[in-house]
């Protein structure tokens, strides 16, 4: 537990406490009266409301339609199915703004819902909860099927042959071995939605705003640092709360799983019934995820003399703007270098945690689990923030260097490790690691010899999520990026921030490149982790 506490002291804790101490102490005494009146006032607590109502929709929404997908994905093998698990994770690394833009296209005035069916859905909160599950979906599928895989289907079978339905053996035998990997999914999807910023933005409009807009405002806008202090301690408050209760709830439901390597439990689609099973799922999913994507690339494309790569060529170019002082075509190398590094970061700190976190011993682990999913429910302006205001002294004079964007990026990933690898890790039977012991093996011996084919397959998936988490971090990175060392999200938002459909083109170009450059990882991803020779 050290590496990982010492971690999130320095880089989370501490960047966050100088933000709220300079909110609310001022001339040698704290200002506490200063939370009453935030919170007291009207417009306040309808953002807060709106946060709470929008985020708990989102995540119910994704899991009604996610969760068939990870059966498909984990139960059944068909033509197209390592492309088509990429594909559904690319939503998750591009740039809040630009998939806003995407589905404002889409679902917005002069859009293809308004061309076709003369519906519009920019100015209700369906567009945003349908946003929430493109970027979501692949979350849901990943975490839980990557666990669902590997569960072995015989125990369904059994409980079928002593006279249960096939929803009942699910009901009984499968969904409580899932519980925890679901709510593990839940609380992700929740907390980033919870903490929605560019998404709310775009399609939001000036009639709904979450908290984290909100801070923003009061921050870049306002220069009300102590109304965005109070609404900082408001918002870590809530996932403090709800990381306390989803801990006592996963105690309640902790248990040892048979656990069967992947590639013997999916099978080919058999009979009409499961093809037709298979193909609408795939249908919804395809949908939800790729028509989005196809408008991003059709924006791309569309040039001032018709479709072409007049957009793409345009990036070599180098800017002569003092807030972009490279060609944009840099930003992608930059990003690649920066997730590579905040990938290590993640797993070595992230892997740390999920280890110490299995053994389950009394209430200070408990806390630490809590306490390392806090990032996921920070606002990421608050983090970007905090780096300047706090490590700008010796030892930690940090706003110069280029570690500073990996570190934050990390913040973010560490999360997913955990809550990727820790379902598996409390999966494997204790028993399995106390036969080793007996047979003389040392503990370093029998992690390595027990635990970690176990969770190879997850360890995988996690590096997966924390370099395409770390690929299209936003928030925090806008804050310390340099201009002569922007990030891939970072370009993109300050096209978008510069007038003109050249700009308006280039940033669509930059995103679609940003999505060929995470399809391309996932797939080589897909590829390692379906190697049959490389697993247990």
């Amino acid at each position: 537990m050290a590496v990982p506490a010492a971690f999130f002291a320095l880089f989370f804790g501490y960047p966050v406490a100088a933000i709220v101490f300079r909110g609310l102490h001022e001339g040698g005494d704290w200002h506490f009266g200063r939370i009453a009146r935030v919170l007291g006032d009207p417009d306040i607590l309808q953002v807060l409301w709106f946060t709470l109502w929008q985020a708990a929709a989102s995540t119910g929404l994704t899991l009604a339609l996610a969760l068939p997908g990870s059966y498909v994905f984990a139960r059944f093998d068909f033509p197209g199915k390592r492309l088509l698990r990429a594909v559904v994770t690319v939503p998750f690394v591009l740039p809040t703004v630009v998939v806003g833009s995407a589905f404002l296209a889409l679902a917005g005035r002069g859009g293809a819902l308004d061309v076709w069916f003369g519906v519009r859905l920019d100015t209700s909160v369906w567009a945003i909860l349908l946003a929430h599950v493109f970027f979501n979906y692949a979350v849901v599928v990943r975490t839980v099927g990557s666990l669902w895989s590997q569960l072995d289907p015989r125990q369904e079978e059994a409980a079928r042959v002593l006279g249960a339905g096939r929803f009942t053996a699910w009901r009984r035998v499968t969904l409580p071995a899932l519980a925890p990997s679901v709510a593990a999914a839940a609380l992700i999807v929740f907390l980033f939605t919870f903490t929605s910023f560019g998404v709310i933005q775009v399609l939001g409009g000036p009639k709904y705003a979450t908290l984290e807009v909100e801070i923003y405002r009061q921050t870049a806008t306002l220069l009300d640092l102590p109304t965005a202090a109070v609404l900082t301690l408001t918002q870590l408050a809530a996932v403090a709360a709800l990381l306390v209760v989803h801990a006592w709830a996963l105690r309640k439901r902790e248990s040892a799983l048979s656990l069967v390597p992947a590639e013997h439990t999916a099978r080919r689609p058999a009979g009409p019934g499961q093809w037709t099973t298979v193909g609408a799922v795939l249908g919804v999913m395809l949908v939800l995820t790729v028509v989005p994507l196809l408008v991003l690339v059709l924006r791309a494309l569309e040039g001032p003399d018709g479709y072409g790569l007049a957009f793409f060529r345009a990036l070599g170019a180098r800017s002569d703007s003092a807030t972009f002082v490279v060609a944009p075509i840099e930003a992608i190398g930059n990003s690649l270098a920066y997730a590579a590094v905040a990938t290590a970061i993640a797993l070595v700190v992230g892997g740390l945690a999920a280890a110490a976190l299995t053994r389950r011993a009394g209430r200070l682990v408990r806390g630490f689990d809590a306490l390392l999913m806090l990032p996921l429910g920070t606002s990421a302006v608050t983090v970007g923030f905090g780096f300047l205001v706090a490590l700008d002294e010796p030892p930690l004079d940090l706003r110069s260097s280029w570690i500073l964007v990996p570190l934050a990026q990390a913040l973010v990933g560490v999360p997913f490790v955990i809550r990727t690898m820790l379902p598996v890790l409390r999966a494997v039977d204790v028993r399995l690691r106390e036969t080793a012991a007996v047979l003389g093996a040392s503990p370093l011996r029998a992690w390595r010899e027990v635990d970690f084919p176990l969770v190879r397959r997850a360890l995988l998936v996690a590096a997966g999520f924390a370099f395409t988490v770390s690929l299209g971090e936003f928030g925090a990175t806008v804050f310390i990026a340099r201009p002569d060392a922007p990030t891939l999200p970072v370009a993109v938002a300050r096209m978008l921030g510069r007038a003109g459909e050249a700009h308006y083109g280039q940033a669509m170009a930059l995103s679609t490149l940003l999505m060929l450059v995470c399809a391309g990882v996932l797939l080589a991803l897909e590829r390692v982790r379906t190697d049959g020779r490389r697993e247990l």
